[in-house]
């Protein structure tokens, strides 16, 4: 069954008008699924390695000082991440940042046995430049590949980098109405160079600053001062695990609502917002309420799944709806990102201006941490700068999106 161009519309249709199938190598779904293994496979494994709080050390210093470097490699590659993927496609851009997952991970086995952390400080900033290549990527797919209304650490990394060459660049990719994801195959440095420089005078983005500045500063304070300071090494590694899976449970929740709960797109954006706004406020609630019962000098007695019974209770309620509810906010501002546009060229751009300034954040919330700031004062932080986001992102939707499911391309 071959596709056919209305000039019109500019548009791919079946020659039947049949709609095509969403098992396709070529779907949508198909690809967003390879690049959740991708994902699952790297920043997944990554994200199990940071999440043991200190990188699992019992200092944290290396562990902050190499993600320090990280975000800050992070936050210029981020930005520029998504000029690189419209320029190389998505096989090198991917194979590119997998492959620095590998080292980072290799580099903490090394200092576990030579305690030299400037080879994980290196590593971190490396992983920086490859986080912002992936992640760009990662951004372009989930945002553009579906219709409008669908928005052992180091085996498994390397796993990742090979399942990158699955990933079709998204001149490719068509969707089910017969619709290609981009007309256009590849772009330029200058155009790209350009079109990055607009992003920091575009309103759009700028509402967007203060979520994405406070999208992965939490993480500081619920590895280091809940999960690492809290409990024991094993225990750790099962809240671990459940923090991850509540990210499943919370992702699916917020992304029915934001698709299908109301036929009004706008409607959606707005609903989902509030109920992010309202499940933050509740549980940024319960962290208060943890963090009064204690100081980082009162912890004399690491908490244990199985020996500390009822005292267990608390706190790991607390850490799974920390992970619930870092990914209502993640997919929550995904699908702001992705009603700007439909285009993956353009959302290649927005999602790496987001992970850039999300990742000058961190770098930041990390190096706060290394300086020994109060985890009373980490909170208090946290909650004020995500508290700040929400009303710009209802006025983001108000503005920006339309009912029609168009977006607004136009420059700002």
């Amino acid at each position: 069954m071959g596709l056919t161009r209305d000039e019109e519309s500019n548009t791919y249709v079946t020659d039947n008008n049949s709609k095509l199938s969403f098992l396709r190598y070529n779907s949508p779904f198909v690809q967003i699924i390879l690049i959740g293994l991708v994902c699952f496979c790297c920043p997944g494994m990554f994200n199990a390695l940071s999440g043991m709080g200190g990188g699992g050390q019992v200092d944290p210093t290396v562990a902050n000082n190499s993600l320090t470097a990280l975000y800050t490699a992070f936050a210029i590659f981020g930005i520029l991440g998504g000029a690189i993927y419209n320029i190389l496609g998505p096989h090198i851009t991917l194979i590119a940042g997998c492959s620095t997952y590998v080292l980072y991970s290799g580099s903490f086995l090394y200092y576990n046995h030579y305690h030299h952390q400037a080879f994980a400080i290196i590593a971190g900033g490396l992983l920086g430049v490859g986080a912002g290549l992936l992640w760009a990527a990662q951004g372009a797919i989930i945002t553009s590949y579906p219709p409008a209304n669908k928005k052992g650490f180091m085996c498994f990394m390397s796993l990742g980098v090979l399942l990158s060459l699955a990933i079709l660049p998204p001149s490719k990719v068509v969707r089910d109405d017969g619709t290609k994801c981009t007309h256009i195959l590849y772009s330029n440095v200058g155009a790209e160079a350009l079109e990055i420089l607009k992003l920091f005078f575009d309103w759009k983005m700028l509402l967007i600053v203060p979520a994405a500045w406070s999208s992965n500063f939490f993480y500081t304070y619920q590895f280091n001062h809940v999960n690492g300071s809290l409990f024991n090494l094993r225990t750790r590694g099962l809240n671990n695990v459940l923090y991850w899976g509540a990210q499943m449970v919370g992702s699916i929740g917020i992304g029915y609502i934001m698709d299908y709960s109301f036929k009004s797109r706008r409607k959606r954006g707005f609903l989902g917002i509030c109920v992010v706004a309202v499940v933050w406020s509740c549980i940024w609630g319960g962290g208060l309420a943890n963090q009064l019962r204690y100081t980082s000098s009162d912890i004399t007695e690491k908490l244990d799944f199985k020996a500390s019974g009822s005292d267990y209770a608390g706190p790991f309620l607390l850490y799974f709806g920390f992970g619930l509810l870092d990914a209502m906010f993640q997919s929550m501002v995904y699908w702001v990102i992705g009603a700007l546009a439909d285009d993956s060229e353009i959302l290649s751009r927005y999602s790496g201006f987001y992970k850039g300034i999300q990742s000058a954040g961190a770098a930041v919330a990390w190096q706060v941490d290394t300086h020994k700031v109060a985890p009373m004062s980490q909170l208090i932080v946290n909650w004020v700068l995500t508290t700040v986001s929400y009303p710009l992102l209802l006025i983001l939707v108000l503005l920006a999106v339309k009912e029609d499911n168009r977006a607004e391309e136009e420059p700002a």
